[in-house]
């Protein structure tokens, strides 16, 4: 199976803030092949435990990429690796080419040092500061008419102009975020760390602003490594998408590669939900125990693969299920969860297989139907040999 496909560098317009501003960034427009951060074997250990196995990661200027994957798999540590905040045990941090951190009596830089700006999980806000001020902590040593034309710009460019002197008290989650945000790029850092960044806001708010995030990140062309546990989050605001399992790095590219072509079964699973279908490669046909696939759909079935069992990768939209009450079916409903606009599905097949679907909430299906099942995928679908768990 192919890897990921290689990332398509965005270069974000200059702000139309200050003209200085912009300036500054046209200026300064790197070139594309221009490497921000390196993590060149990059190995945490916490006792015996290793928290980050020998993670090797590249970063271009101006991307924003994201470490994904469950609680304890390392991708805070490899974060707080990039701060400054821990050493590596083994392996290397490289910033803009210059090492920030090597294993053993290797360089050492302190995290006041490396020009990372970071945004914590709380936001962490000095309360007793205004927004204001809260922004300019960083650059207290600009002279002062430098220092408050950068906080004013910051404060437009959040969208937070007219809440300068108000205090984080005052402010709602969403603009306390935003008061952040301003204050890490005030220093105008090279990279920009988000530690789990809308954990702590309501559903609807999350969804607003992480794409205001994404928008101030790529205004002001700065290079940010986001972390979280939330697919959606981050298929949806990244340029990259690095998954990460046990302290390893699974998969790492571009949102849509790592979710249609994942190359394990991990990586399947935890990016929306998976099926597994037992097939049978035979001539120009992938046969199945609901329907049989064009070989041609099935992705890299070269003609070595000729009379191969394999399990295929369906998702929950290229499965059509329909009512059999009274019929031969292929299988029950075991699972329904209302989730509004659709309903997801578990359908338990008589092949002992279990697949799941996703219908519109008006189809009316229940727990215990006989259904039909086929497969509607229009796309593309990979496969997983039957053996192990390692991506084809």
């Amino acid at each position: 199976m192919a890897t990921s496909r290689q990332h398509e560098e965005i270069v974000g317009e200059p702000s139309e803030q200050r003209q200085r501003s912009a300036d500054r960034q046209e200026s300064e427009t790197p070139t594309a092949d221009r490497t921000i951060l390196t993590l060149d074997s990059a190995t945490k250990r916490y006792g015996p435990e290793v928290a980050v196995d020998e993670l090797s990661l590249s970063v271009v200027d101006g991307e924003f990429i994201t470490l994904l994957g469950p609680s304890g798999c390392g991708k805070s540590t490899t974060l707080r690796l990039i701060a400054g905040l821990e050493r590596p045990d083994e392996g290397a941090v490289r910033i803009d080419g210059e090492t920030a951190a090597e294993a053993g009596d290797g360089p050492f830089v302190p995290p006041e040092n490396r020009n990372v700006g970071v945004v914590f999980q709380d936001f962490a806000l000095f309360p007793h500061m205004t927004a204001a001020e809260n922004v300019a902590f960083g650059i207290e040593d600009l002279p002062d008419a430098e220092r408050d034309g950068r906080v004013e710009d910051l404060l437009e460019l959040v969208g937070l102009a007219d809440q300068g002197d108000s205090r984080p008290e005052a402010l709602s989650g969403g603009q306390q975020q935003r008061v952040a945000l301003a204050r890490a790029l005030a220093p105008e850092p090279e990279i920009l760390l988000l530690d789990e960044p809308f954990s702590n806001l309501d559903v609807d708010l999350r969804v607003e602003m992480r794409e205001e995030v994404r928008r101030i990140v790529k205004d002001t062309g700065v290079t940010a490594v986001s972390v979280t546990h939330d697919q959606e989050e981050a298929l949806s605001i990244s340029d990259r998408v690095a998954v990460m399992h046990e302290g390893e790095l699974e998969q790492v590219g571009a949102p849509e590669a790592v979710f249609q072509r994942p190359t394990s079964r991990f990586v399947a699973n935890f990016l929306g939900h998976a099926s597994f279908l037992s097939g049978y490669v035979q001539g120009d046909e992938v046969e199945t125990s609901v329907d049989s696939l064009p070989r041609e759909q099935v992705h890299g079935l070269q003609s070595e693969y000729d009379h191969t069992e394999l399990d295929v990768l369906v998702r929950p939209d290229d499965v059509l299920t329909t009512c059999n009450c009274n019929g031969e079916a292929d299988g029950v409903i075991t699972y329904r969860r209302y989730l509004g606009p659709t309903v997801l599905y578990r359908v338990e097949l008589d092949s002992g297989e279990t697949v799941q679907c996703m219908h519109n909430h008006s189809e009316k299906l229940e727990l215990g139907d006989r259904v039909d099942v086929g497969l509607v995928a229009d796309h593309e679908l990979v496969w997983f040999p039957v053996e192990d768990d390692a991506g084809a």
